[in-house]
């Protein structure tokens, strides 16, 4: 692992027309356009710097083109969740809220998490091209499906006269969710067949998990199980306080594969005879039924990262013994 001890922590608080640069948490805040030529201009800038990290918040988006452009260019880029990152000026003090703060507050917690053991799963992987299309592809597909869960929705209490109207829109969104399938689908028999093979090898992983698993979660497969939990948010967390014990629950984590995760586990817990044994046990043990299913979840999140870390097709035999 490079070593962070020494190095200048650059914070960037990106917004949709502009990136709020902190070069250190006490150094010079700039502000430059948050569009191409000016990603490569910083680009060129911090790369003749001794950078030890750059850290940004994922902002819908707009952080991911210049994220991109400072990976191309070997640097070190770590995305985090805007909550964390609000958290940790909260703790330091900051009660004031700026651009130029909030990007001084990400040099200063760039600091901070360079100091972990585990600093690395921050690191945001570079996505190539092929992956970028893919993630639109499934962003687009989940725009268009709570799009339609909209319109089915008005569609119970509308009156007649608009009727026609949402019908007209449901069936159009229903065809456009199925085209994107589509797409989904030979993107990944053209750029993807081999991983997308072996993960279908699993009873409950269908194509929409499939598609959202290679895009959105390119760690798969080089975290262990306690790490993989974590990123996706599936790893229970304690809320103890003295002699009181309260329940365990997850939190964070990436929902987009949370919830495809969820779905692909209601019907491993049916149809996949590994998965259905551990969920009963579980069951049988007395644990609530929906506490049953999230560690079903883990289970299978456990049992796809291990197999795309071995390139092991899914053995129903080896997981039963």
């Amino acid at each position: 692992m490079k070593d962070l001890s020494e190095g200048m922590y650059v914070g960037i608080d990106v917004s949709k027309d502009t990136l709020e640069v902190a070069f250190g948490a006490d150094g010079a805040v700039e502000t430059i356009a948050n569009e191409g030529p000016a990603h490569d201009g910083l680009a060129v800038r911090l790369s003749e710097l001794q950078v030890a990290v750059v850290l940004l918040e994922a902002t819908g988006g707009y952080e991911a083109e210049v994220a991109g452009a400072l990976q191309a260019a070997g640097l070190p880029v770590a995305v985090i969740n805007p909550r964390q990152a609000r958290d940790f000026a909260r703790s330091i003090g900051l009660l004031a809220k700026t651009d130029a703060i909030d990007a001084r507050a990400l040099a200063r917690f760039a600091a901070v998490l360079a100091q972990r053991p585990d600093f690395e799963r921050f690191i945001k992987p570079l996505a190539s091209d092929e992956q970028r299309s893919l993630q639109a592809l499934v962003l687009r597909r989940r725009q268009l499906v709570d799009m339609l869960t909209s319109e089915r929705q008005r569609l119970q209490i509308s009156h007649r006269s608009t009727r026609h109207s949402l019908g007209k829109t449901i069936r159009f969104l229903r065809a456009q969710i199925e085209q994107l399938d589509g797409e989904m689908a030979r993107h990944l028999r053209e750029h993807e067949a081999g991983l997308a093979t072996l993960l279908d090898s699993m009873k409950g992983v269908g194509p929409v998990t499939l598609a959202t698993l290679i895009a959105v979660l390119p760690e798969l497969g080089h975290l262990d199980r306690r790490e993989i939990a974590a990123l996706v948010g599936v790893a229970p967390f304690n809320r103890d306080s003295g002699r009181w014990r309260g329940q365990r629950h997850i939190a964070g984590g990436r929902a987009a594969v949370r919830m495809v995760l969820y779905m692909a586990t209601i019907v491993a817990v049916r149809h996949n005879p590994p998965l259905r044994a551990f969920y009963q046990r579980l069951v049988a043990a007395g644990k609530r039924k929906k506490v049953a299913l999230v560690a079903s979840m883990r289970k299978l999140l456990t049992i796809l990262n291990a197999m795309v870390r071995d390139g092991a097709m899914f053995d129903p035999e080896y997981q039963r013994t």
